[in-house]
């Protein structure tokens, strides 16, 4: 465990007392890169809304293919406007990364990935400080002439993520800086340094705006391209 440094990072990013009050986040976000497109996935979430709660992994895209999506870990589902349901999945996790998912994604797997993706992503710092997530503290990174502490997590099975351990890099304000895993629905080899910036604050409650994802290398440094994803939000409030 390592508290002091959660507490920072926690307290950069509005502090646990502000979130408490926080039930749902929503967001207008664009995304895309080749992680998407590789899987045949490109457009699939290119601009939308989304309505993420934070007592419980559950997320509602809208529109998701001309339609509305909808993820929890147990199922993932489409549904017309007027809320019929079209398609849907059960246990969309067991059917990662084996046979022509190596290849190909239909909607209702890239809707599971972008829905625990963007689940982890708005509810991180705070995550962290889940009663079944480990922490312990890393040895410091230098990156581009500053000095990043590093934090590893152990997520539990419970939890719908990339990988059981990632790492997160702070940097001397709090905020987080990069955050590294392995995106394991795509394959072991999908070994990923995520980049955060343009940090701003919502009604109390720090985000990053503009996020990178790059190939991560064996010797931990990122590689300048190609960027597996792009994440840019432009607006959320706080429920």
């Amino acid at each position: 465990m390592s508290p002091e440094l959660l507490n920072d990072v926690l307290d950069a990013h509005g502090g646990r007392a502000r979130w408490a009050q926080v039930n749902e986040i929503r967001c207008q976000a664009r995304c895309g890169g080749l992680a998407l497109a590789a899987r045949w996935q490109k457009n699939a979430f290119r601009q939308y809304d989304a309505r993420v709660s934070v007592d419980r992994p559950r997320v509602r895209f809208n529109p998701f293919k001309g339609q509305r999506g909808w993820f929890t870990p147990e199922r993932v589902w489409i549904e017309s406007p007027a809320g019929d349901v079209l398609q849907s999945r059960s246990r969309p996790r067991s059917f990662f990364p084996g046979g022509r998912r190596a290849l190909v994604w239909d909607a209702l797997d890239i809707l599971y990935f972008g829905g625990y993706a963007i689940w982890n992503y708005l509810c991180t710092p705070f995550l962290l400080d889940h009663p079944d997530v480990h922490l312990t503290r890393g040895a410091d990174w230098e990156q581009g002439g500053e000095t990043w502490r590093r934090l590893a997590a152990r997520f539990p099975d419970t939890l719908p993520t990339h990988c059981r351990d990632q790492i997160f890099y702070i940097d001397d304000r709090g905020f987080i800086r990069r955050h590294d895993y392995t995106a394991e629905v795509i394959g072991g080899y999908a070994c990923a340094a995520h980049y955060c910036d343009r940090h701003r604050t919502f009604d109390g409650i720090l985000f990053p705006t503009r996020r990178r994802v790059l190939p991560r290398r064996r010797n931990n440094r990122s590689s300048p391209f190609p960027i597996l994803v792009w994440i840019d939000i432009d607006r959320i409030e706080l429920y």
